[in-house]
């Protein structure tokens, strides 16, 4: 196979239904626009010798990516805030294309790693259970709001609610504070929220079942702090970790290193609060985590306890 950097490049605009496609010929320069049904797709890439496509990493990109390095061919995704600044004039797919096509070639763009369909997957229950998390919030703070106007007055946290609540229902069935008719439809509140916490149990078992197949995942977990959740969200939506260069720079990625302002040559990391709060301690500690895990992933090495000193971490 051809290196990349000798491959014709293509600009691949994804959609639902029509994709559209920048080609340029590269030793005539000819340029060549085409629209294909989203059913033609791979038909046209497996019938075309190998190219180095470039797509936007956007929703069903990986699983184009995945099927067209099936194909035999090279995959570039970009991410969508660096084509953006590519786009002439109005919004079109052609231009969208033209934008993909052209920041392909501008090397200082970092791609995104393709995930895997285990990958996806896992990703997939995390946002299933980011949503039902989301609602039975939503029922839980309602009754808390619904309940106090009569006065009753329930503890925060789900299992303290679910604890106390039956209780409180029935002090507030015995004084007649609440009618019957509002009993009956607080009790088919609860029945809801606890059909909400099951299904999360239940996908938080599916999880773990999936981290205990994934020697990444394990070896994640055995940080003190990172339990089963963030060892497969954090795996899962990385990727590969082998394309960050250091424990700094995934940390950076992580959101959790300052910020880089330069002007006039002098370049400065932004100063965090003079005074170490909370807050700033529990950055510097998932810092530290961070980098731990970075060097767990790309360098394959096993967590070392006796290393592990919380007490030292930077505080920049």
């Amino acid at each position: 196979m051809k290196p990349i950097a000798q491959l014709p490049v293509i600009g691949l605009d994804i959609a639902k239904t029509v994709f559209q496609l920048h080609i340029v010929d590269i030793e005539t320069g000819e340029i060549q626009r085409r629209q294909l049904k989203r059913a033609k797709v791979a038909e046209f890439f497996a019938n075309r010798g190998p190219s180095l496509v470039a797509l936007e990493a956007c929703g069903g990109a990986h699983y184009w990516a995945r099927t067209l390095l099936a194909l035999g061919h090279q995959v570039k995704l970009l991410p969508p805030k660096h084509v953006r600044a590519f786009v002439l004039r109005d919004k079109t797919d052609a231009l969208d294309a033209q934008a993909i096509w052209v920041a392909a070639q501008q090397p200082h763009i970092k791609e995104v790693p393709v995930k895997s369909d285990q990958q996806q997957a896992c990703l997939t229950l995390h946002r299933m259970r980011q949503q039902l998390m989301k609602i039975r919030i939503m029922q839980t703070n309602a009754l808390r709001g619904l309940l106090y106007e009569f006065g009753i007055v329930l503890p925060v946290g789900h299992d303290k609610l679910m604890k106390f609540v039956q209780t409180e229902l029935a002090k507030a069935d015995q004084d007649s504070r609440l009618p019957g008719y509002v009993v009956v439809s607080v009790q088919e509140q609860i029945q809801r929220v606890t059909v909400l916490q099951n299904d999360i149990e239940e996908l938080n078992r599916r999880l773990g079942a999936m981290l205990k197949q994934n020697q990444q995942m394990l070896a994640v977990q055995t940080i003190p702090g990172v339990g089963p959740l963030t060892a497969t969200a954090l795996v899962a939506t990385v990727g590969d970790v082998s394309t960050f260069k250091s424990g700094r720079q995934f940390a950076a990625w992580l959101g959790l290193t300052p910020r880089q302002v330069g002007t006039g040559g002098k370049t400065k990391l932004e100063r965090l609060l003079q005074r170490r709060n909370i807050n700033v301690v529990v950055t510097a500690l998932a810092n530290k985590m961070a980098r731990t895990i970075w060097a767990i992933l790309a360098k394959g090495a096993a967590f070392d306890q006796e290393k592990w000193n919380p007490t030292k971490t930077a505080i920049a």
